[in-house]
């Protein structure tokens, strides 16, 4: 809560300074720039009765194992446990689409994609996978614009996520063979809660160059249906971009990271079975850091058409009990406005 605190009082200092200043230019959208790098939501607004669909795609790989901020073994989980999950690819597509019914709110919602599967190494010497698939939590948020000057923009949103995806994934495991049985809650491509996302963000931005910051909350209330909730997340983003042409921009990012464990307990998962069943090891600190590219076309017919790319991976990661670690993150999409 302390590290929440301080990153509140870090981003009104940027809305202070922001409004100290002296020159009336308005932040601009209109530059390859002119957008977060394509991992971040929610970065950006519109004007009155403008339209922006986008779609991303997003790969991240998880492989081999972290006990807090220390390397681990499979041995050192096949300790405790009868079976440690060796690597975890995850594949997700989301589609977003916003508008503006004013220069003051945009309105956004998001679907997404899920396709996820885990390697598992057994005390015995086995090995086995597991896959599940589906829409996940549908989201809907509005954004509101505090203020536009000064080449510096604040605005701020409210959303919440609807629990659409599903919780009940199942899949055959040797154990369980030849039936399926529920998949650990990493596994699940929905939370099974509405939860509430709530967000600030501050944009910067010169002749060649442009800045940001994002700080952002997750939080989730009561328990689904199968008497748990995931984590409440907490994350402070920041990144630079330089401007080279009209149409194209570099950028790089850093973002703190903090995940609550698991509250409650699915009672169809045995947490002495599997690391993932375990609520014990869910949740951590991370510090990831990304680099990437936009691509912005700003006439003709394809005015204010985007692209963007963006690879990113863990600078530090400290997780509750002990979890697979998180390697490569690569996220590209389009967007276009009109």
């Amino acid at each position: 809560m302390k590290k929440y605190f301080l990153a509140l009082c870090y981003m009104a200092t940027l809305v202070v300074y922001a409004q100290d200043k002296t020159t009336n230019e308005k932040w601009m959208v209109g530059r390859p720039d002119g957008h977060a790098p394509i991992s971040v939501m929610g970065d950006h607004m519109h004007g009155k009765g403008e339209w922006m669909f986008s779609y991303r795609y997003m790969y991240m790989n998880m492989e081999d194992l972290k006990q807090g901020s220390e390397n681990a073994t499979f041995d050192d989980a096949l300790e405790n446990y009868m079976v440690t999950p060796t690597n975890m690819p995850m594949n997700m597509q989301m589609l977003g689409a916003m508008y503006a019914p004013s220069d003051k709110i945009t309105l956004m919602a998001m679907f997404n994609y899920l396709a996820m599967k885990m390697d598992h190494l057994t005390r015995m010497g086995g090995t086995f996978r597991t896959e599940s698939s589906g829409f996940g939590d549908i989201q809907i948020a509005a954004l509101y614009k505090f203020f536009n000057k000064n080449q510096q923009s604040v605005h701020g949103q409210l959303g919440f996520s609807l629990p659409t995806g599903s919780i009940t994934e199942s899949d055959v495991t040797p154990a369980s063979t030849p039936n399926e049985t529920v998949l650990p809650y990493p596994m699940q491509v929905g939370s099974g809660t509405f939860d509430t996302n709530l967000a600030i963000t501050y944009l910067g931005q010169k002749d060649k160059v442009s800045w940001g910051s994002q700080l952002r909350s997750i939080l989730r209330f009561g328990e689904n249906e199968r008497n748990f909730k995931y984590g409440n997340k907490y994350s402070l983003n920041n990144w630079f971009a330089v401007k080279t042409y009209e149409w194209l921009s570099f950028s790089a990012r850093i973002e703190g990271l903090l995940v609550s464990e698991i509250v409650g307990e699915d009672s169809n998962l045995n947490p002495l079975m599997v690391v993932t069943a375990d609520t014990q090891n869910s949740g951590g600190v991370f510090l990831n850091g990304g680099v990437g590219f936009n691509i912005y076309v700003p006439s003709g017919m394809l005015k204010n058409l985007r692209f963007g790319v963006e690879l990113a991976s863990p600078l530090y990661q400290n997780v509750n009990g002990i979890q697979l670690k998180t390697k490569e993150t690569f996220t590209l999409g389009t967007q276009y406005s009109f």
